[in-house]
């Protein structure tokens, strides 16, 4: 698989933690460094802004997709490359993940879960077969790690699909292995009735 671009999901708020800005910075430099595209929510605040600034200082592209509802209260970003005004977060959803040869999940809130949450589903029920990553910045993500972990245990996930996420705490590692993961839900692995969830 050749990865060309990157949908980062991410807060459209800085956090408490000062690692969790310098890693959207760092992830956003390493990104541009690499040649990569950086596809995201298309705003100027947050995580999100601190990952476009980097990627747009490191000389990459970065696309930028916002629902025009948002355009005020989330900021849009001034000096993407390019900024694709629709018309609902679904849209805005599928566009991202049209663009996108891999996802990564910094931390951020409901809205970031809600993305990460509906990409994996898709994976599940084999509409992608691109890696999903995330940014386990200061073990944001150990809880839901711990979590699809009891879901498998439950009987609600088959074992198969225990780990749909590459993780690590740094994002040149994380680029790393997103690019050697390939398929983490092959094409190969049946995709499951409703009953079989």
């Amino acid at each position: 698989m050749t990865l060309r671009s990157v949908c980062v999901f991410c807060g459209s708020r800085p956090g408490q933690r000062p690692e969790y800005l310098e890693t959207a910075r760092v992830l956003g430099a390493e990104i541009a460094r690499r040649g990569l595209t950086l596809v995201y929510g298309g705003a100027n605040v947050g995580l999100m802004g601190a990952v476009a600034d980097a990627a747009l200082a490191g000389g990459g592209p970065v696309v930028g997709v916002l629902p025009e509802a948002l355009r005020s209260r989330e900021i849009a970003h001034p000096g993407l490359t390019e900024l694709h005004l629709v018309d609902s977060l679904h849209t805005r959803k599928a566009m991202m993940a049209a663009r996108a040869d891999a996802f990564i999940a910094l931390p951020g809130g409901v809205g970031t879960f809600e993305e990460l949450f509906e990409i994996t589903t898709w994976a599940q029920l084999g509409l992608h077969h691109k890696p999903i990553g995330l940014l386990n910045v200061a073990d944001f993500y150990g809880p839901l790690l711990t979590l699809m972990r009891r879901a498998v245990d439950e009987g609600f996930v088959p074992e198969a699909r225990a780990q749909p996420f590459v993780h690590d705490t740094s994002p040149v590692a994380l680029l790393e292995r997103l690019l050697v993961a390939g398929q983490p839900l092959t094409p190969e692995q049946p995709v499951l009735r409703p009953d079989q969830r």
